[in-house]
């Protein structure tokens, strides 16, 4: 079966000097978050986040999902997964770069089988496939 999620955004002014909100989601979950291009395209403090950073959480939720899912169909689930995700958002080109990172304890399985598994789920969670074009998406994984 499939699922929609919705989100609804309100934006105030230009691009370089408006901001917005993210009012609402499907489930509520993310509550109201500013944003703002200097979110996006500065290191700037201040509360305020951006699609990037969205995406950066998104990412490493369903890649975790998917290595969870795939290491218990191999006979070894973990019992803990460990998972970041930075996006690299260069104005005027957009997502240039996605750095995953995983530190996992999984009982039972060697280095090897584990980067195994870890690259087959960057390939296959659904947002991997969805961001299929950006430009390099790079994986460390390792075990505890």
């Amino acid at each position: 079966m499939a699922t929609d999620r919705h989100a609804e955004v309100t934006w105030h002014g230009s691009l370089m000097d408006g901001s917005g909100t993210i009012r609402s989601t499907t489930t509520g979950a993310i509550g109201e978050q500013p944003v703002s291009w200097a979110a996006r395209s500065e290191d700037a403090p201040g509360g305020k986040t951006s699609p990037e950073e969205l995406i950066a959480a998104a990412h490493a939720a369903c890649f975790s999902m998917a290595l969870s899912h795939g290491l218990a169909q191999g006979g070894n689930p973990p019992e803990e997964l460990n998972t970041g995700a930075t996006v690299t958002f260069q104005p005027g080109e957009g997502i240039v770069k996605i750095a995953l990172t995983v530190e996992a304890s999984v009982p039972g399985l060697d280095a090897d089988a584990f980067a195994a598994a870890a690259e087959a789920a960057k390939s296959g969670c659904p947002v991997s496939k969805a961001l299929a074009g950006v430009p390099e998406i790079t994986l460390d994984a390792r075990l505890r």
